[in-house]
């Protein structure tokens, strides 16, 4: 069934960068739900994409006796599902090299590729290629990243993958600035150093590819506490990486976004309503809820409302935000996958410790 969004929202925005406007959301988007991940609990940090006109999920992991704050075990996965039909049944196709999960997600017209990620006692730098051909699950294995690493975010420019940010141990007290890219055009691809962003370091921050050019965007850092537990600095700047330019900062969000879903979806032709007159954002991505921070002392139960809905606008040929919309679920630790005519939002993290099996359609009209 879709879900039209369904208010008109007029927007304060902070800083003298975001412009105030009113659009109806409806106009832009609908969301449908489709067949559910046949897992009680869902996952949370699972790999996504394609592979052979079919969708992928794998390895992720969920609390599935208890929740944490309960005395609830995390769980990791190896296991790969497969949807090749909007109306269609996931079925288990295979299982990954490891248990693994909170790796970047890079479809590519050979097949998913699968980089980094981590289980309940390390951090890893494998990568791997998942395909799906004549009926069979292939695993490939790509050159390792250059160090240990999950909680990151990567896109796809052209050609060449890009990652940034992360951690690089379950128990780190700070976050990398690492960014490496990999050519897949090359005879013999290996990951390449690149200059850092302009800013501090991140985990969980969104990703973008639009014209040519990487999107840095939100995240967290860490630092240590009294106790040397990791306490997270939830972040609203935002970067732009061309090859031949190198870094930008760009517009700052309207708020923080942490473990939004990624890469965002991107669009040529975002129409807006502004003071009922019709502007074109010719080249645009979407930052899809996640955790702005607001909740961030509040402690994980059963009735925690969850993460932020809005949907946030970069409009890149005016570098400024706007909110547009709700959507009608949020989901964080999720990647956003383009299938069909549609980008998928599958499974993921609903408040925090509680994962939803559920999988749904993103429509840019």
């Amino acid at each position: 069934m879709v879900c039209t969004m369904v208010c008109a929202m007029v927007c304060a925005m902070v800083g003298m960068f975001v412009q105030s406007l009113t659009t109806r959301a409806d106009d832009l988007f609908s969301f449908e739900r489709l067949p559910a991940l046949p897992d009680r609990e869902g996952f949370a940090g699972a790999f996504s994409g394609t592979s052979d006109g079919a969708l992928i999920v794998a390895g992720g992991a969920n609390f599935p006796d208890k929740m944490p704050w309960e005395g609830g075990t995390k769980t990791w996965y190896d296991r790969v599902y497969m949807l090749h039909s909007f109306n269609g049944q996931w079925d288990e196709v295979g299982k990954l090299p490891r248990r693994i999960g909170y790796g970047v997600s890079i479809t590519t017209e050979d097949g998913l590729i699968c980089i980094g990620g981590s289980d309940a006692t390390s951090h890893y730098s494998e990568c791997f290629r998942l395909a799906w051909t004549n009926g069979t699950l292939k695993v490939t294995s790509l050159p390792a990243l250059p160090k240990r690493c999950a909680n990151f975010c990567g896109a796809m420019v052209g050609n060449t993958i890009y990652v940034a940010g992360g951690s690089e141990t379950p128990i780190s007290t700070s976050t990398l600035t690492s960014v490496w890219s990999l050519d897949l055009s090359e005879s013999n691809p290996r990951w390449q150093d690149r200059e850092p962003w302009p800013g501090q370091g991140r985990m969980l921050a969104v990703a973008a590819s639009l014209n040519g050019s990487f999107y840095l965007c939100g995240g967290a850092d860490l630092r240590p506490d009294a106790e040397n537990k990791p306490v997270r600095e939830y972040l609203r700047d935002a970067y732009r990486y061309h090859p031949e330019q190198g870094w930008k900062k760009i517009a700052d969000m309207p708020r923080a976004a942490v473990a939004a879903p990624t890469p965002a979806p991107v669009t040529s032709s975002a129409a807006r309503s502004a003071e009922a007159s019709v502007n074109k954002a010719r080249s645009a991505f979407f930052v899809l809820g996640g955790d702005d921070g607001r909740l961030v002392d509040r402690k994980p139960s059963n009735d925690h409302p969850g993460f932020a809905k809005s949907i946030l606008m970069y409009d890149a040929d005016k570098d400024s935000w706007s909110v547009i919309g709700n959507m009608p679920v949020s989901h964080v630790t999720t990647n956003v996958v383009p299938w069909r005519d549609s980008f998928i939002i599958p499974s993921g993290e609903i408040r925090p410790g509680k994962r939803s099996p559920e999988v749904w359609s993103f429509h840019i009209r």
